[in-house]
């Protein structure tokens, strides 16, 4: 079932590998898939954690009204994710990241490293409400709020990665 997503996307400083160290490292690769009725934007994706364990999931999302967007994830198994991969769009390349997840002042942040960005990372932060101003921890060093440019969605970055903002 759809649900509305509200959040935040900073572009940051690369933030140092002992903050990092504070939450749990995945890798991930995402695949962004033909368009389908009502959802411009659809992925699979697959995270492997430092276990070794995976989880694959489908996402829907739907057109971003500033920073909100309607998104429908689920769980998928390994064999539907490999037959979602052949409805591939061959105008993007899979998206390959290391996503840090840290528990912040009662919120979750997401760090993303991703290898074609020596200096930069991004942050996001799920919202309650459009309205709200997250806390950012000392440690992070914001270079842009940059949750309305596509250019920094991760559907964007498949299709052209933009140039590192040093």
């Amino acid at each position: 079932m759809p649900h509305l997503e509200i959040e935040r996307k900073y572009l940051i400083r690369m933030p140092d590998s002992m903050f990092l160290s504070g939450g749990r490292t995945d890798r991930i690769i995402q695949t962004y898939l033909l368009p389908a009725p009502g959802f411009p934007s659809r992925r699979v994706r697959m995270r492997r954690s430092p276990d070794g364990s995976v989880v694959y999931t489908y996402t829907c999302k739907g057109i971003a009204d500033g920073i909100s967007r309607t998104e429908e994830e689920r769980v998928i198994a390994e064999e539907e994710y490999a037959a979602l991969l052949r409805q591939a769009d061959p105008a993007c390349n899979p998206i390959e990241k290391q996503r840090t997840v840290l528990p912040y002042r009662g919120r979750i942040l997401e760090i993303d490293v991703y290898p074609f960005w020596k200096h930069t990372a991004v942050l996001e932060i799920e919202l309650k409400t459009p309205d709200e101003i997250p806390e950012i921890p000392p440690q992070i060093i914001v270079l842009a709020d940059v949750s309305q440019e596509r250019r920094y969605s991760n559907h964007a970055m498949a299709r052209h990665i933009p140039q590192e903002p040093v």
